[in-house]
């Protein structure tokens, strides 16, 4: 699947259950881990773990693998790997905690030339 549609499958299944605050970061340039990162918060636990499983459930439906799933035990952050795109589902207090949109703006610009 284009990362493009892999983007709107997430954000559509995201936004499905509600997700706050969901944020797209592409990091294609600074890592060759994944392309994409999605980060997205949930007002729970509960809703955390709701909002990437809907993820899950709708990559599987569309014959979108899912390489990996971190953190549904306590579910404050939970990690869905989908390859090209990652997803990262988080409580509010987790997601400032991290502050991963800001880590990864903060990386030294010279990483992303070739």
């Amino acid at each position: 699947m284009h990362n493009d549609a892999l983007k709107t499958l997430v954000i559509d299944a995201l936004e499905e259950l509600k997700a706050r605050d969901v944020a797209i970061l592409d990091v294609s340039g600074l890592t060759s881990v994944t392309d994409l990162m999605v980060v997205a918060s949930g007002t729970s636990s509960r809703h955390v773990g709701a909002l990437a499983d809907n993820v899950i459930k709708a990559a599987k439906e569309q014959g979108v693998a899912v390489l990996g799933v971190e953190g549904e035990s306590g579910a404050d952050w939970v990690l869905v790997d989908l390859g090209d795109l990652v997803v990262h589902v988080m409580l509010p207090e987790t997601r400032e905690l991290y502050d991963l949109e800001r880590l990864w703006a903060d990386l030294p610009s010279e990483l992303t030339q070739p």
